[in-house]
C-alpha cells in the first residue's frame, strides 16, 4: 500500500471537516425541556413552578449574555479557520507533488502538517473548553442576580414550595411565577460582563 497517498487523503479528510463546533441555532443559554401537557384541574395552594430556561432565554440579561456568547463564538471560530487556512493550501501543494518527489520526502512533510493539524485541533478543543466555561459562569451570574427577584415574588404569592416547571408533566399552573420573574430580573438588570474564560495551554507529552 503507498504510505504516502493513502496519509494524504487522511490529511486531506481531516482539514476539510471542521475546525470548531458551530454556534447552536438555539440560544446558548437554553437548555431543551420536554413539552408539557394542559391537563387542568385545581390550583394546589402554596405551590408555585418557575421555569430557569424561561428566565434565562426571555430575560434582558439572558438575551444580552447569549449575544456575547455567540460573538466569542465566532471570533473563535475565526481564529481556529485562520490558523487552518495556510495548512490547507500546504496540504494541496503536498497532493500536487505525489510522484514527483521523493518517498522519504512525502513521510517528512506528510508527518509536519499532521503535527499542524494536531495542534489546530487542540486548541479548538482547548476553545471550546473555554467558551463552556464562559457560558456556565454567566449562568451562574444571572442566577446571583436573580435569586433575590424570586425569593421577593415567591413571598408576594405566600408560595411554600418552588418546583422546576419542565418536571411537571401537566396540571394547573396558575402560580407559575416565570413571567414575573423575568419582569422582576429586566427591572433590575439588563446585561452582565461575559468576558470570555482563558484556561492554560495544554502540557504537550514529551
Amino acid at each position: 500500500m503507498n504510505f504516502s497517498r493513502l496519509s494524504l487523503v487522511v490529511l486531506a479528510t481531516l482539514v476539510s471537516g471542521p475546525a470548531f463546533a458551530a454556534a447552536p441555532e438555539q440560544p446558548m443559554l437554553s437548555a431543551p425541556s420536554p413539552a408539557g401537557t394542559t391537563l387542568g384541574g385545581p390550583a394546589i395552594p402554596g405551590v408555585c413552578y418557575l421555569s430557569r430556561d424561561a428566565v434565562l432565554t426571555n430575560s434582558k440579561v439572558g438575551l444580552y449574555a447569549t449575544e456575547r456568547l455567540k460573538q466569542i463564538t465566532a471570533a473563535a471560530q475565526a481564529e481556529v479557520t485562520a490558523d487552518r487556512k495556510p495548512v490547507d493550501a500546504e496540504i494541496a501543494t503536498l497532493r500536487g507533488q505525489v510522484g514527483k518527489i521523493s518517498e522519504n520526502q512525502l513521510r517528512a512533510r506528510d508527518k509536519t502538517l499532521g503535527e499542524k493539524l494536531a495542534a489546530i485541533k487542540g486548541k479548538a478543543d482547548l476553545r471550546t473548553r473555554e467558551i463552556e466555561q464562559t457560558r456556565t459562569k454567566a449562568i451562574e451570574g444571572i442566577f446571583g442576580e436573580v435569586q433575590p427577584v424570586i425569593v421577593s415574588v415567591y413571598t408576594q404569592h405566600g408560595c411554600g414550595i418552588l418546583l422546576d416547571r419542565k418536571m411537571v408533566l401537566g396540571g394547573n399552573l396558575t402560580n407559575d411565577l416565570t413571567a414575573q420573574v423575568v419582569a422582576g430580573l429586566d427591572a433590575r438588570l439588563t446585561t452582565l460582563p461575559v468576558e470570555k474564560v482563558i484556561l492554560p495551554e495544554a502540557v504537550r507529552p514529551n
